[in-house]
């Protein structure tokens, strides 16, 4: 079924609503709008987006009346140098929505996937646009099944709860309820207190062997730097700031 404006609207008369029944992205059409003078809060949701973008470019699997893709407009506190912070910061409120909605328990994986038993059930794409982060959020809720080639494997959480259908309009409530504390974190606590929330919440901020996905070198996390960029320890025991790509765990396999 179509997302249900209406119940939206009314539990969050705050945001403002723009909803797509099929766009090409929504991170798109939250540009067109931050142009034409959008406020902080506007919230773009579609049923389906036929060129959903991860990150680098990649398709996100935007399957009709499955997932929530969104993209919601906030303006925070933070210099362009901080954009990491956002992107944890997203992370974070889209993690805790997910477990008050379902009672799935979430993990993340820095920079931006939320995970739930190691596969991927949600992804954020920020975006720094003048003062203003799009907040790109896709969270694979009903998918019955996904594609066996992806980087990292997939799943939502129908599947993940054993065939329960989850309320979309609940989850994008519990999202946005997420945003507004996490961002008053922010405004409260500084930055410190997001990589300190985002440390806690994240099993692979330290002591995690990973692969690096820029150049493929193994180590092992060590914490975030106070930009939210991930510090890793190398074999020669360097430690090394990550300030792009991602990572993955290292189970042994060619790098």
């Amino acid at each position: 079924m179509p997302l249900d404006l209406a119940a939206l609207r009314e539990a969050r008369p705050q945001n403002t609503f723009h909803y797509f029944a099929s766009t090409t992205s929504t991170m798109t059409e939250a540009a067109h709008l931050l142009g034409a003078g959008a406020a902080h809060g506007t919230v773009i949701l579609a049923d389906e987006q036929t060129a959903g973008v991860g990150r680098f470019g990649r398709q996100w699997i935007s399957e009709a009346e499955a997932g929530i893709y969104a993209s919601i407009l906030l303006r925070l506190p933070l210099a362009p140098s901080d954009l990491p912070v956002a992107s944890l910061l997203i992370g974070l409120a889209t993690a805790e929505a997910i477990q008050r909605a379902s009672q799935l328990a979430c993990d993340l994986r820095w920079p931006n996937d939320v995970l739930i038993n190691e596969r991927k059930a949600a992804g954020i794409l920020p975006q720094l646009v003048a003062e203003f982060v799009i907040a790109g959020i896709g969270i694979n809720v009903n998918n019955t099944a996904f594609p066996h080639d992806l980087r990292t494997p997939a799943t939502s959480l129908l599947l993940a709860s054993g065939g329960r259908r989850h309320s979309r309009e609940q989850l994008v409530i519990e999202l946005l309820r997420s945003l507004d504390n996490f961002s008053e974190l922010l405004a409260t606590g500084g930055r410190e207190s997001i990589l300190r929330a985002f440390s806690a919440a994240s099993s692979y901020v330290r002591n995690r062997r990973v692969i690096v996905e820029e150049n493929g070198m193994r180590a092992i996390t060590c914490g975030l730097d106070e930009h939210g960029f991930l510090l890793v320890r190398d074999a020669s025991g360097s430690v090394v700031r990550i300030s792009s790509g991602g990572i993955r765990p290292d189970r042994g396999e060619t790098a």
